[in-house]
């Protein structure tokens, strides 16, 4: 009886693990765009600064990075797409830095596996296996019909001089087709977002869940200096997205005041209610960074 059981247990568990996908996020800390090819396959033909690709179902995946900055070189490297400490699926997230004119790819977090996470906007979503989409191009072309009507000349004697004089003739007429002009727009979808939106970032739609926000947090608490906590602050900033609470709970982190100011206008973009940003100003200890921000806020984050 219990060999019937644990077979029908396997019978029924095993698609569940066969199927089990991993994710992984790789983003430029500081902001250059790349193509990403795992296993030799290509994810983008939009150069981007921040990709994700879902359904991965082996632990490891040979990833190439070619920059659009053909003079920053590429990284090739072995990455794996589960979590480190467990190896049980994850959603896996890479940086890029540039490590004294040296980029490097380097294991950044991980999370468990979110069956229904949605990414952030700015955020370039490629399924793995499914050919990088290609570019569709559209030529319209605009023609012209021009109706002419032809002189017809006439010799008129007048005074004894002879003139010639050019009339028009009503009666004939001649049809002249121009092409006056020809534009080819190119665009390329994947998943109904075009490629130049994900080319841009878009305004931010839904913060970083509780789970995502803690392991952000602990990360820039773990840094050792005032310099490493801002930019790895930054950095996570880089995939996600935040609201003015979190936003202030990270500047608490921080030491100094200018540090704090410095977080607050680099979040700013990437805050999801905006109109809250006021409750920002409760962190600083001096009036000058208050107006600063404030200042900075009423300018549309310039």
């Amino acid at each position: 009886m219990k060999l019937k059981l644990t077979l029908l247990l396997s019978i029924v568990l095993l698609p569940l693990f066969s199927f089990a996908q991993s994710s992984i996020t790789i983003f430029s800390e500081d902001g250059d765009k790349f193509y990403l090819m795992l296993n030799g396959q290509k994810q983008n033909d939009v150069p981007q600064t921040n990709i994700r690709v879902d359904g991965l179902t082996q632990p490891f995946y040979k990833a190439k990075i070619v920059f659009e900055d053909k003079a920053k070189g590429d990284i090739d490297k072995s990455i794996p797409v589960n979590d480190p400490a467990t190896n049980a699926n994850a959603d896996v997230v890479y940086k890029i830095k540039n490590k004294d004119g040296d980029m490097k790819l380097r294991y950044f977090s991980s999370q468990p596996v979110q069956p229904n996470y949605t990414p952030p906007a700015d955020v370039y979503v490629m399924h793995y296996g499914q050919p990088a989409p290609a570019a569709n191009t559209v030529t319209q072309t605009t023609v012209t019909t021009t109706q002419v009507n032809p002189n017809t000349s006439i010799n008129v004697n007048a005074g004894g001089v002879n003139m010639s004089v050019n009339m028009p003739d009503a009666n004939m007429t001649t049809t002249q087709t121009t092409v006056t002009r020809s534009t080819t727009t190119t665009t390329s979808t994947d998943n109904g977002y075009s490629q130049e939106q994900a080319s841009q970032p878009a305004g931010c739609q839904y913060p970083m869940d509780f789970g995502s926000f803690k392991s952000a947090k602990e990360s820039v608490e773990k840094a050792s200096f005032e310099d490493t906590k801002l930019s790895t602050a930054k950095a996570i900033l880089g995939g996600n997205c935040v609201s003015a609470e979190q936003v202030m709970q990270i500047c608490k982190l921080f030491s100094f005041e200018a540090s704090k100011l410095n977080f607050a206008k680099f979040a700013y973009s990437k805050t999801t209610d905006k109109g809250n940003y006021f409750k920002v100003n409760n962190v600083f200890d001096f009036d000058a960074s208050k107006t600063e921000l404030n200042n900075f806020v009423s300018n549309g984050g310039r």
